[in-house]
């Protein structure tokens, strides 16, 4: 898959349903409604994979969207700590690839302490080995990948990509800026 041709395209909606107001993006959009919504509420992504935000500017509570129909807000939350029943911003993933990803988990900040390298999808790392639910910095040596607050791919999500911070996240508030704490149970790559 050639990712230099920008192969990227969500189509968005102000209601539920695919109805209301609707738009297409090839590019990422910072904020909704300086184009005219007030908030998006479900999403077709056709080319992803993509990332949306509760806030404007990326900020907030994120999810990833990879390709499919999401009617409606569980369709992105699934079993999310709390509701977000819209999103404000999204933004590409560049650097997902299936086939070659790899990435490092520390139990301590600044890549300290016992570490554990994946190149696969794990639904819970304590059956993995992992000692705690928590971990305190993550390197991704490359791809993109979701980590979850609880095992089951469920809870809070962080995206972490090879691409972004030069792939370096030293303590859980670089995973997102709504992160709580360290608490990750679950973690796999992100599809494309």
């Amino acid at each position: 898959l050639d990712y230099s041709m920008g192969q990227f395209k969500i189509i968005v909606w102000e209601e539920e349903n695919f109805q209301g107001k609707r738009s297409e993006f090839m590019m990422e959009c910072p904020n909704v409604m300086e184009r005219g919504f007030r908030k998006i509420r479900s999403i077709k992504v056709e080319h992803g994979p993509w990332v949306g935000y509760e806030y404007p500017e990326f900020q907030g509570q994120q999810f990833i969207l990879e390709k499919g129909d999401y009617p409606h807000w569980e369709a992105w939350s699934g079993n999310s700590a709390y509701r977000t029943d819209h999103l404000l911003s999204f933004r590409t993933i560049r650097c997902a690839n299936h086939n070659d990803s790899r990435v490092t988990l520390y139990e301590s900040e600044n890549f300290q302490g016992y570490k554990f390298e994946l190149t696969d999808d794990y639904p819970s790392l304590q059956a993995m080995g992992w000692s705690s639910k928590e971990v305190a910095s993550i390197r991704v040596l490359s791809g993109a990948w979701v980590a979850y607050q609880y095992p089951g791919y469920r809870g809070y999500q962080y995206i972490v990509e090879r691409d972004r911070q030069n792939g370096e996240y030293r303590k859980y508030t670089d995973y997102s800026s709504q992160a709580h704490s360290s608490q990750i149970q679950s973690i796999r790559r992100v599809q494309h």
